[in-house]
Protein backbone atom coordinates (compact mmCIF):
# COMPACT_ATOMS: atom_id res chain seq x y z
CA UNK A 1 0.00 0.00 0.00
CA UNK A 2 1.72 3.66 -1.26
CA UNK A 3 1.34 5.53 1.90
CA UNK A 4 2.10 8.98 0.31
CA UNK A 5 -0.69 10.68 -0.39
CA UNK A 6 -2.15 9.73 3.01
CA UNK A 7 0.89 10.94 4.81
CA UNK A 8 0.76 14.20 2.60
CA UNK A 9 -2.79 14.80 3.89
CA UNK A 10 -2.06 13.85 7.77
CA UNK A 11 0.92 15.84 7.66
CA UNK A 12 -0.12 19.33 6.10
CA UNK A 13 -3.88 19.52 7.73
CA UNK A 14 -3.27 22.71 8.89
CA UNK A 15 -5.22 25.19 10.91
CA UNK A 16 -6.49 27.50 8.49
CA UNK A 17 -7.36 30.75 9.69
CA UNK A 18 -5.92 33.69 7.43
CA UNK A 19 -6.12 31.56 4.06
CA UNK A 20 -9.89 31.11 4.25
CA UNK A 21 -11.39 31.82 0.90
CA UNK A 22 -13.96 34.32 2.69
CA UNK A 23 -15.70 35.10 -0.55
CA UNK A 24 -16.47 31.68 -2.45
CA UNK A 25 -19.91 29.84 -1.50
CA UNK A 26 -19.24 26.42 -0.25
CA UNK A 27 -21.62 23.61 -1.30
CA UNK A 28 -23.74 22.18 0.69
CA UNK A 29 -23.26 18.32 -0.90
CA UNK A 30 -19.35 19.10 -0.06
CA UNK A 31 -20.13 19.61 3.35
CA UNK A 32 -22.52 16.46 3.69
CA UNK A 33 -19.81 14.50 1.81
CA UNK A 34 -17.26 15.22 4.33
CA UNK A 35 -19.67 14.58 7.13
CA UNK A 36 -20.34 11.11 5.88
CA UNK A 37 -16.94 10.56 6.37
CA UNK A 38 -16.76 12.11 9.67
CA UNK A 39 -19.38 9.69 10.93
CA UNK A 40 -17.18 6.59 9.90
CA UNK A 41 -14.74 7.70 12.49
CA UNK A 42 -14.53 5.54 16.17
CA UNK A 43 -17.25 6.75 18.61
CA UNK A 44 -17.37 5.58 22.50
CA UNK A 45 -19.70 1.98 22.48
CA UNK A 46 -20.67 2.85 18.88
CA UNK A 47 -23.30 5.49 20.61
CA UNK A 48 -22.93 7.44 17.89
CA UNK A 49 -23.93 10.66 19.69
CA UNK A 50 -22.44 13.39 17.84
CA UNK A 51 -24.71 15.64 15.94
CA UNK A 52 -23.87 18.25 13.61
CA UNK A 53 -25.27 21.39 13.05
CA UNK A 54 -23.94 23.89 9.95
CA UNK A 55 -24.84 27.63 10.30
CA UNK A 56 -25.04 29.48 6.92
CA UNK A 57 -27.48 32.28 7.71
CA UNK A 58 -25.93 35.30 7.69
CA UNK A 59 -27.99 37.28 10.68
CA UNK A 60 -27.34 33.74 12.43
CA UNK A 61 -23.16 34.34 11.66
CA UNK A 62 -24.03 38.13 12.64
CA UNK A 63 -24.75 36.79 16.39
CA UNK A 64 -22.22 33.98 16.84
CA UNK A 65 -19.81 36.15 15.24
CA UNK A 66 -20.38 38.66 18.32
CA UNK A 67 -20.36 35.63 20.82
CA UNK A 68 -16.74 34.26 19.65
CA UNK A 69 -15.83 37.88 20.09
CA UNK A 70 -16.45 38.52 23.33
CA UNK A 71 -15.19 34.99 24.19
CA UNK A 72 -11.86 35.30 22.08
CA UNK A 73 -10.83 38.88 23.07
CA UNK A 74 -9.87 38.79 26.96
CA UNK A 75 -8.02 35.81 26.09
CA UNK A 76 -6.21 37.01 22.79
CA UNK A 77 -5.37 40.26 24.64
CA UNK A 78 -3.73 38.26 27.65
CA UNK A 79 -2.13 35.71 24.94
CA UNK A 80 -0.68 38.44 22.93
CA UNK A 81 1.69 39.66 25.90
CA UNK A 82 2.24 36.32 26.74
CA UNK A 83 3.78 35.86 23.24
CA UNK A 84 6.06 39.01 22.96
CA UNK A 85 9.72 38.16 21.76
CA UNK A 86 9.01 34.60 20.68
CA UNK A 87 7.78 34.53 16.97
CA UNK A 88 6.04 31.40 16.28
CA UNK A 89 3.58 32.17 19.47
CA UNK A 90 2.93 35.31 18.37
CA UNK A 91 2.23 34.48 14.46
CA UNK A 92 -0.49 32.20 16.58
CA UNK A 93 -1.93 35.01 18.18
CA UNK A 94 -1.66 36.91 15.28
CA UNK A 95 -3.69 34.16 13.31
CA UNK A 96 -6.47 34.33 15.94
CA UNK A 97 -6.81 37.68 16.00
CA UNK A 98 -7.53 37.49 12.27
CA UNK A 99 -10.27 34.67 12.14
CA UNK A 100 -11.42 36.69 15.23
CA UNK A 101 -12.11 39.69 13.41
CA UNK A 102 -13.84 37.54 9.95
CA UNK A 103 -15.17 34.78 11.62
CA UNK A 104 -18.74 36.03 10.85
CA UNK A 105 -17.97 36.21 7.27
CA UNK A 106 -17.21 32.61 6.16
CA UNK A 107 -19.00 30.66 3.72
CA UNK A 108 -20.51 28.33 6.96
CA UNK A 109 -19.95 27.10 10.35
CA UNK A 110 -19.57 23.90 11.88
CA UNK A 111 -20.96 23.06 15.25
CA UNK A 112 -20.05 19.74 16.54
CA UNK A 113 -22.22 18.63 19.22
CA UNK A 114 -22.70 15.27 21.58
CA UNK A 115 -25.95 14.21 22.85
CA UNK A 116 -25.93 14.97 27.18
CA UNK A 117 -24.00 17.08 28.98
CA UNK A 118 -20.02 16.61 29.91
CA UNK A 119 -19.76 13.80 32.77
CA UNK A 120 -17.40 14.28 35.62
CA UNK A 121 -14.04 12.23 35.97
CA UNK A 122 -13.21 9.63 33.74
CA UNK A 123 -16.14 9.78 31.85
CA UNK A 124 -15.19 13.17 30.68
CA UNK A 125 -12.20 11.33 28.48
CA UNK A 126 -14.62 8.89 26.64
CA UNK A 127 -17.57 11.52 25.88
CA UNK A 128 -14.91 13.74 24.09
CA UNK A 129 -13.31 10.72 22.52
CA UNK A 130 -16.82 10.06 20.93
CA UNK A 131 -16.34 13.01 18.95
CA UNK A 132 -13.26 14.62 18.58
CA UNK A 133 -12.34 11.36 15.98
CA UNK A 134 -14.82 12.56 14.08
CA UNK A 135 -14.45 16.33 13.90
CA UNK A 136 -10.44 15.71 13.07
CA UNK A 137 -12.18 13.28 10.31
CA UNK A 138 -14.19 16.00 8.94
CA UNK A 139 -11.01 18.88 8.63
CA UNK A 140 -9.24 15.64 6.81
CA UNK A 141 -12.09 15.74 4.69
CA UNK A 142 -12.12 19.16 3.91
CA UNK A 143 -8.10 19.13 3.37
CA UNK A 144 -8.54 16.54 0.45
CA UNK A 145 -11.22 18.63 -0.94
CA UNK A 146 -9.53 21.98 -1.15
CA UNK A 147 -11.04 23.75 2.12
CA UNK A 148 -9.67 24.86 5.00
CA UNK A 149 -10.73 24.80 8.89
CA UNK A 150 -9.69 25.20 12.75
CA UNK A 151 -11.12 24.27 16.08
CA UNK A 152 -12.36 27.11 17.56
CA UNK A 153 -13.94 27.17 21.12
CA UNK A 154 -14.63 30.87 22.12
CA UNK A 155 -17.84 31.28 21.70
CA UNK A 156 -18.26 28.13 24.31
CA UNK A 157 -18.22 30.85 26.53
CA UNK A 158 -21.43 31.73 25.83
CA UNK A 159 -22.78 28.14 25.35
CA UNK A 160 -26.17 28.76 26.73
CA UNK A 161 -26.84 32.11 24.81
CA UNK A 162 -25.60 30.16 21.49
CA UNK A 163 -27.79 27.46 22.16
CA UNK A 164 -31.24 29.96 22.53
CA UNK A 165 -30.07 31.34 19.15
CA UNK A 166 -29.47 28.33 17.45
CA UNK A 167 -32.76 26.37 19.04
CA UNK A 168 -30.10 23.73 20.84
CA UNK A 169 -31.58 22.25 24.08
CA UNK A 170 -28.82 23.27 26.03
CA UNK A 171 -29.59 20.35 28.75
CA UNK A 172 -29.69 17.31 26.59
CA UNK A 173 -26.88 18.87 23.73
CA UNK A 174 -23.61 19.72 24.22
CA UNK A 175 -21.86 22.24 21.84
CA UNK A 176 -18.02 21.26 21.73
CA UNK A 177 -16.30 23.36 19.04
CA UNK A 178 -17.18 26.25 16.41
CA UNK A 179 -15.44 25.27 12.80
CA UNK A 180 -15.20 27.70 10.43
CA UNK A 181 -15.52 25.88 6.93
CA UNK A 182 -14.12 27.69 3.53
CA UNK A 183 -12.08 26.96 0.27
CA UNK A 184 -8.48 27.93 1.26
CA UNK A 185 -6.77 30.20 -1.01
CA UNK A 186 -4.05 28.20 -2.12
CA UNK A 187 -3.44 24.74 -1.12
CA UNK A 188 0.02 24.27 -0.67
CA UNK A 189 -0.09 23.78 3.18
CA UNK A 190 3.35 22.10 3.87
CA UNK A 191 4.46 20.45 7.27
CA UNK A 192 4.66 22.26 10.50
CA UNK A 193 7.80 22.28 12.50
CA UNK A 194 7.67 19.93 15.32
CA UNK A 195 9.93 18.56 18.45
CA UNK A 196 12.02 15.72 17.19
CA UNK A 197 9.39 12.72 18.13
CA UNK A 198 12.42 11.26 19.82
CA UNK A 199 12.38 14.02 22.18
CA UNK A 200 9.10 13.49 23.45
CA UNK A 201 8.35 9.74 23.16
CA UNK A 202 9.41 7.21 26.02
CA UNK A 203 9.32 3.77 26.81
CA UNK A 204 7.97 1.70 29.85
CA UNK A 205 8.42 4.62 31.97
CA UNK A 206 8.25 8.57 31.93
CA UNK A 207 11.35 10.35 30.47
CA UNK A 208 12.96 6.79 29.95
CA UNK A 209 14.30 6.82 26.32
CA UNK A 210 12.05 4.22 23.88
Amino acid sequence: MDTTVTDHLLTTTRSVRKRLDLDRPVEREVILDCLRIATQAPTGSNQQGWRFLVVTDPELKSELGRLYRAGGEEYLEAGKEAAAGNPQQERVISSAWHLLEVIDRVPAMLIPCHRGRPPEGIAAAGYYGSILPAVWSFMLALRSRGLGSAWTSFHLAYEREAADLLGIPYEEVTQTALLPVAYTLGTDFKQAPRRPVEEITYGDRWREPF
